[in-house]
């Protein structure tokens, strides 16, 4: 396991919650608390679960200023930053690095599809505009592309980029990042299933979208494998697996904000082009959170 590692454990995607068109401030004050009290030592602001595609810059920065404001030192904020422009992201970077962001998480340019060497520079970019701690993230799911390792090992070199959110699915490709990468570079799962195999095999965590709903079962999950109890660790992944089921059979975050709100948080609708859950999705969700 890595020394010195930015974080390690569970590490919330937090949602944004709205009141019509406006953010909830007040309601994202209230879930920043539930994960204080559960020792969540993360969490990210302004990511996929937070819809940042529909968020304004000045949205994710005022997030940012309120949350860190917040939180102080009990919890690291890292916010997501990453657009398909080299240009944008940069300059959202270095405006979030100003606004208090402990770390940037930078997803890889999506719809553009750049080459291995575009993805080596457009990352290059943004570590030499920051001094903050960067984090890759990789969904090919939602971007149309994969990181290779061997990109992966060069940008490992470069001081201020930690590690990588790896949301590919591939458990193996957890692997061949850290023979590739070495133990300086931390492996984040993005799949919250993937958790417990995801530390075996030496990752330090997972950034989580579960983790929003249960942040002490979650949190408990990760810390279980990261001491090297497995069992506990194991255990407790197998009870997740139906919420975690229900929670991507639609697109995310349009579950966990229906979940939320069966919890007693009203977070809103997620903004379009996202809408509401299904009947079939939101009756799932109303089963099997009371088992919860």
């Amino acid at each position: 396991m890595m020394e010195n590692v930015f974080f390690q454990g569970a590490c919330t995607a937090l949602v944004t919650p709205f009141l019509g068109n406006s953010v909830n401030y007040p309601m994202m004050l209230r879930l920043l608390q539930r994960q204080l009290d559960a020792h969540i030592p993360a969490v990210v602001i302004a990511g996929t679960t937070g819809e940042a595609p529909t968020l304004t810059d000045h949205e994710k920065l005022e997030l940012i200023r309120r949350c860190k404001e917040f939180v102080g030192d009990r919890c690291k904020i890292l916010a997501g930053t990453g657009s398909n422009s080299t240009a944008h992201t940069v300059d959202l970077s270095m405006a979030a690095e100003e606004a208090g962001a402990d770390g940037l998480l930078v997803v890889s340019p999506y719809y553009n599809h750049p080459t291995a060497e575009g993805l080596f520079a457009h990352y290059l970019s943004v570590a030499h505009a920051v001094k903050i701690p960067i984090i890759l993230y990789n969904v090919p799911g939602r971007t149309g592309s994969d990181i290779p390792v061997g990109v992966y090992r060069r940008l490992s070199r470069i001081a201020n980029i930690v590690g990588v959110k790896e949301a590919s699915s591939d458990i193996s490709k957890v692997s061949r990042i850290l023979a590739a990468c070495g133990p300086r570079f931390a492996v984040w799962t993005g799949n919250d299933a993937l958790t417990v195999p995801a530390i075996a095999l030496g990752a330090n965590g997972v950034i989580s979208v579960t983790a929003n709903l249960f942040p002490e079962r979650v949190h408990a999950m990760a810390s279980a494998a990261l001491d090297g109890d497995l069992d506990t660790a194991a255990a407790l992944s197998l009870s997740l697996t139906p919420l975690n089921d229900l929670l991507f059979r639609e697109t995310n975050p349009i579950p966990v904000k229906a979940a939320l709100e069966l919890l007693g948080y009203d977070c809103g609708q997620c903004r379009l082009p996202l809408t509401g859950p299904t009947e079939e999705t939101l009756a799932g969700l109303k089963a099997a959170l009371p088992e919860l």
